[in-house]
């Protein structure tokens, strides 16, 4: 299970969540019988990924494969930064920090295979699901309590706007529900 409260001052640090997409985003299965390659995603995390770039925390996508349905995913939700066919994660990842700007105290990444070590174990904040590789889990700051396509980015996105400051103001956008006169208490 993520601990916010031990990972309270990382996590308010994060002005980019990172993630592998197979495993993280997807449960790592991929459904083939047509054209193209197909891959589910939790509505949830992509709420989560919403919610993250409202607050203006930016989100990337870094895959060793490449998927159309990423392409869509990331258009769908606004993630502008979307790297694939990527088998050496940590280039590509340094790359983009240098041009944005961001420390790696400020990133914090997603992964859950060998393939992701090289940038979990530079990462400002290592985190993974509860399936991942045995290496990867034990050389993480964080393991999610949803697995990978069943929440566990949105997890880490409540986890991130908690830490710092922005849930509540969040919550309340949702909370500001205006009633009419005619149903209010009291008429």
């Amino acid at each position: 299970m993520l601990d916010e409260t031990l990972l309270h001052d990382r996590l308010r640090r994060v002005r980019l969540l990172v993630m592998d997409v197979d495993g993280v985003l997807t449960d790592g299965g991929v459904y083939l019988g047509g054209e193209v390659p197909l891959k589910r995603f939790s509505v949830r995390d992509r709420a989560g990924i919403k919610y993250l770039l409202r607050a203006g925390i930016g989100v990337a996508f870094v895959s060793g494969h490449e998927s159309l349905a990423v392409v869509q995913l990331a258009a769908d939700l606004g993630v502008e930064e979307v790297h694939q066919r990527a088998l050496r994660k940590w280039p590509v990842v340094e790359a983009m920090l240098e041009r944005l700007g961001i420390s790696l105290d400020e990133m914090a990444y997603m992964g859950d295979d060998l393939i992701d070590l090289p940038v979990l174990l530079r990462a400002g904040l290592a985190l993974t699901v509860p399936e991942a590789q045995p290496e990867v889990l034990e050389r993480v700051q964080g393991v999610t309590r949803n697995g990978g396509g069943h929440g566990a980015v949105r997890e880490v996105a409540e986890a991130l706007l908690r830490a710092q400051g922005r849930w509540t103001e969040l919550l309340a956008r949702y909370l500001q529900v205006e009633i009419p006169e005619s149903e209010s208490p009291g008429s």
